[in-house]
């Protein structure tokens, strides 16, 4: 069975750093371009970031683009978000994915691109 178990999510002041964890089980995606979308209550799920099979591509939606940076360790089957200067509209379950193609180079930030889904994991920004 495959699995993205994110972590690293809690209750933080506008301002602060926090850094997500997905840990991938059942297959390996080494292979695979990974990243996170996220839904705010009341909001529609977004794309936050995403990076290729060998970290040589990146892209991130513009509203985090100098503040969040997406970088992976293939040996750990694993994918990192790395948020800063957190903002109360930052708030929301943000959401590990991974693409089932192997080998790509561009990343892309559409949602149905991404065949695999965690669980998902909280990030409030208090301000």
């Amino acid at each position: 069975q495959v699995q993205l178990v994110e972590s690293g999510g809690g209750l933080v002041q506008a301002g602060d750093s926090l850094r997500l964890s997905c840990a991938a089980s059942g297959r390996t995606f080494s292979s695979n371009a990974m990243g996170w979308f996220r839904q705010a209550p009341g909001k529609e799920q977004e794309f936050v970031a995403a990076i290729s099979w060998n970290s040589e591509s990146t892209y991130y939606a513009n509203f985090v683009k100098g503040r969040f940076t997406i970088s992976r360790d293939n040996a750990q089957n694993s994918v990192y978000l790395q948020m800063s200067s957190l903002k109360p509209e930052d708030t929301a379950v943000y959401y590990c994915v991974a693409d089932s193609r192997r080998f790509i180079h561009e990343v892309v930030p559409h949602r149905y691109q991404y065949d695999y889904w965690g669980q998902g994991t909280q990030v409030t920004v208090s301000s």
